[in-house]
């Protein structure tokens, strides 16, 4: 074989896997890191502690015209069982047309990150490397009730809201009911602190000795700034007694 020949023959072998690699990245690519406008953290909770394991749910926001998104949020368990994968389900649409989706899923040492999959893509929102830690409560929400201690006395019980830092001034209060929305009232919430990414916590007590049942009293969170109001009321079905951390 000349030495031209060779050389035709490896051109055509370098260009064959470089059609067929072109191939694969058409059917299929995975971009990993930050949170995009695609997906992104939205806010998150502890729902249940007890034995050193916590449940958590876990709300991812898509921003996609797809038409079959998938939602994942893989977690690492425990160090003898490794990482798992709590597949996410629809929640609501919100007015800017972006999604909500929730998963849900209990660990020992929590670390995660969320996998988004549309139309032969999968994209990752791993924190820019680091994974999430669980600790986050909004991420991209403009503002988020802090799941607390089921452990509150009724004479006091303590209401946090986490927010973004839109501006100096701003308005917080909690609308609340004990008797099913019959009647509502207003209550201002104070700052309480910046925390380490920037976020604020505003903090409340309400005097709820005299409600005789638990199922009627639910609040929702409205957040003041620029001009706009945000409510965080659970996607809807508002926040109430359940919304606790439970031992």
């Amino acid at each position: 074989m000349t030495k031209t020949a060779k050389t035709s023959r490896i051109t055509a072998i370098v260009l064959t896997l470089v059609m067929l690699l072109g191939t694969m990245c058409i059917a299929g690519t995975a971009t990993a890191g930050a949170a995009t406008d695609r997906v992104r953290l939205y806010s998150s909770g502890i729902t249940f502690t007890k034995y050193g394991a916590s449940t958590y749910e876990v709300f991812v926001q898509t921003r996609d015209n797809a038409q079959n998104q998938k939602v994942t949020v893989h977690y690492f368990y425990m160090p003898s069982l490794g990482w798992a994968d709590s597949e996410a389900t629809y929640v609501t649409t919100l007015n800017d047309g972006s999604k909500i989706w929730k998963a849900t899923f209990s660990s020992f040492n929590c670390k995660y990150a969320i996998k988004y999959e549309a139309d032969g893509e999968t994209i990752w929102d791993n924190n820019n490397g680091r994974d999430y830690n669980g600790t986050e409560t909004i991420g991209a929400a403009p503002v988020a009730a802090e799941s607390l201690s089921s452990m509150r006395s009724m004479n006091d019980y303590q209401i946090n809201a986490v927010l973004q830092n839109y501006a100096y001034h701003k308005n917080v209060f909690v609308r609340y009911t004990t008797d099913g929305w019959n009647s509502y009232k207003d209550q201002a919430l104070g700052y309480s602190k910046t925390n380490a990414d920037g976020t604020e916590t505003w903090t409340t007590r309400l005097n709820l000795g005299n409600i005789t049942n638990y199922s009627n009293f639910r609040y929702a969170i409205c957040y003041q700034v620029n001009g706009t109001e945000f409510w965080a009321n659970y996607f809807g079905a508002n926040y109430g007694f359940n919304f606790s951390i439970h031992h």
